[in-house]
């Protein structure tokens, strides 16, 4: 394998909770990749951020992030509102960007931010982090391999627990327009992925609702509005002309997480764990051909793990990791990654399809 001096990155959003969380494990734990420089809205807690994970640059100002020639890639991980101006500073300034998901707000900004990076001919990722993730590039392996042979239909479901109150600084998501709820996070990384491993979908039936109208904020001792979605349900065709049936719902107590089921003319699949706050570890693959009398575990091989095994122990970091060696590998090979911002753009456009079919009533087509 070619080795490659490692991609020089950037993190804005050093101050966070996903980029500490998440970010800052994978990139200085995968040898593809150098944590190089941290950037905060301020410059004292980029320097705290800076001091903390031992990186020798820190900066206030994300201009001023973009002007260090030594930043070869950028990653944006900060609230969803802010992608749009962040992610377009940084491809202006001709820097390879990693931008977490939701790309944008709404799909317009999404399909901007793709125009220009398709101008520049900088190399773009967003963060759909489980297309990197080992147990679902192995379902989606044994679906090519035809361990199932012709799909016939596709159960997916992820429940989880949610809270009915919360302080004031986490209520911000409840406002639809944010662009950062259930619909286009919780479902729309599950959703994803589903689409990944099984194909894309061709029309879909819809309903989309809001169950809790309003959170309590401990803090300010006020109820506040939402307009979010906290449940989706979701009936459809995939191109292949297998049928689907996709749930998704945050509810207060006791959600029983995340299945995917796929049943074919030969056999099944089922994958459980590792929904929303569960990690690639506690992901399980069962399997099942016709002539099977039950279905048994199937152990992901290790050519699909691709960062070294600390990260692999770091929860989020695991699949953030993987993401970070295809990236690093499309920059320094100058191919096209298959999770980029073109790719955001389609996620954006099946969500708002989605949405189209639960307000009007009627079956809409994914083009």
């Amino acid at each position: 394998m070619t080795q490659f001096n490692p991609i020089r990155v950037g993190l804005i959003g050093a101050g966070g909770r996903w980029g500490p969380r998440a970010h800052v494990p994978a990139l200085k734990g995968v040898p593809e990749t150098e944590l190089y420089a941290v950037c905060t809205a301020h410059a004292d807690t980029a320097q705290a951020a800076a001091d903390k994970f031992g990186v020798t640059r820190a900066y206030g100002d994300d201009r001023q992030l973009n002007g260090d020639a030594q930043v070869e890639a950028v990653a944006v991980a900060v609230r969803v509102p802010a992608h749009y101006e962040l992610t377009k500073h940084a491809l202006e300034a001709g820097k390879h960007v990693f931008c977490e998901w939701p790309l944008g707000a709404n799909t317009k900004e999404a399909e901007d931010l793709a125009a220009l990076a398709r101008r520049k001919n900088v190399r773009t990722m967003v963060g759909l982090q489980r297309r990197g993730s080992p147990a679902y590039l192995f379902l989606r392996e044994l679906i090519e391999q035809d361990y199932v042979g012709q799909v016939l239909a596709v159960n997916m479901t992820l429940l989880t627990s949610g809270v009915l109150t919360r302080t004031a600084d986490r209520t911000w998501q409840r406002d639809v327009t944010l662009g950062a709820n259930t619909l286009t996070i919780t479902f729309g990384h599950v959703f994803d992925a589903m689409c990944m491993v099984v194909g894309e979908l061709a029309e879909v039936s819809a309903l989309i609702s809001t169950q809790v109208p309003q959170w309590f904020e401990t803090d300010t001792k006020r109820y506040v509005d939402v307009t979010s979605p906290d449940n989706i349900a979701v009936h459809g065709r995939f191109e292949h002309g297998a049928i689907v049936n996709a749930y998704c719902g945050v509810h207060p107590y006791h959600g029983s997480g995340h299945r995917l089921e796929i049943y074919g003319r030969d056999g099944t699949l089922v994958m459980s764990g590792g929904g929303e706050g569960g990690g690639e570890q506690q992901r399980k693959i069962m399997g099942g051909r016709k002539e099977d009398k039950a279905l048994q575990e199937l152990t992901v091989p290790e050519r699909f793990k691709w960062v070294p095994e600390a990260v692999r122990n770091d929860g989020p970091a695991y699949e953030v990791g993987q993401m970070w060696v295809k990236f690093a590998e499309a920059i320094r090979t100058g191919s096209a990654s298959k999770t980029d911002f073109d790719h955001a753009v389609r996620r954006h456009r099946s969500l708002d399809a989605i949405v189209r079919a639960s307000e009007t009533g009627q079956r809409q087509k994914i083009a």
